[in-house]
């Protein structure tokens, strides 16, 4: 069942969103070559202790810590670890939630080491737009595949990957609720439910420089490309009113 906010939800809503936001932000700006994810991930629990919010990946399905850190061909829930040192030339994806006066917040960036070469900087490009490409298409009226269509035809308008087996998601008092929000069109005669005001959804783009095919490593979590080409990944949760979206998770 999908869940329609009220305004004052959403509001609430707005609040969280903007401090993840706020914590991504922070975190970009710390990526740089020679730290360890494991860095990153302390930072944002930091900065979720500041702002009293409670970290919604900890502990959430088992998952061991408050920041997914996937780096180059690892494309979402990567494990945070003191062991791994980022390099000049990779790049690095960010996934953060937090939970706040009941309600959640979700958003995730993808974020160059120093300097990168023009194909992943292609790449994240490539991303961070289909996001926006999907996110104008959540007008009321609208059909959630309409969504799910304007980042398929932007993506592989390039001839990249659209990961199809994890995909954006309803938000609000619970970090997943319906409907889910596929980054491609499935095989279906409709167009999906009919987007009403008062949706929250997660929007989240994963995109690959080669195969859309993906699958996890031995620790349970990490979520790497078959062929081992990079992936990017965006996000925002956005509310859906009657003049259009709303982002919420931007700072």
């Amino acid at each position: 069942m999908i869940i329609l906010k009220s305004t004052a939800e959403i509001e609430k809503m707005r609040v969280v969103n903007h401090m993840v936001g706020e914590v991504l932000n922070i975190l970009k700006n710390e990526v740089k070559p020679g730290i360890t994810t494991k860095y990153l991930d302390e930072v944002a629990e930091k900065e979720a202790k500041k702002r009293k919010a409670a970290c919604a990946f900890k502990g959430y399905g088992g998952f061991p810590n408050a920041l997914c850190v996937s780096v180059n061909e690892e494309v979402v829930h990567g494990i945070p670890s003191k062991k791994r040192f980022l390099k000049e030339g990779d790049i690095v994806s960010l996934d953060f939630g937090l939970i706040y006066d009941e309600f959640y917040g979700d958003s995730a960036i993808t974020v160059a080491v120093g300097k990168i070469d023009k194909d992943k900087e292609k790449l994240i490009e490539v991303t961070k737009e289909s996001l926006y490409k999907g996110i104008d298409k959540a007008v009321p009226g609208g059909h959630l595949y309409d969504i799910s269509e304007a980042i398929q035809n932007y993506a592989e308008s390039f001839s990249y990957g659209v990961v199809r087996d994890y995909t954006g998601h309803g938000i609000g008092r619970n970090l997943h609720e319906e409907p889910s929000v596929l980054n491609y069109v499935p095989a279906t005669s409709t167009r999906g439910p009919m987007l009403r005001v008062g949706m929250t959804i997660a929007i989240e783009p994963m995109i690959t420089m080669g195969t859309w095919e993906v699958k996890v490593l031995k620790d349970g979590w990490t979520v790497i490309t078959k062929d081992h080409k990079p992936s990017a990944h965006f996000e925002h949760t956005i509310a859906i009113m009657d003049n259009g979206p709303v982002v919420l998770s931007e700072a």
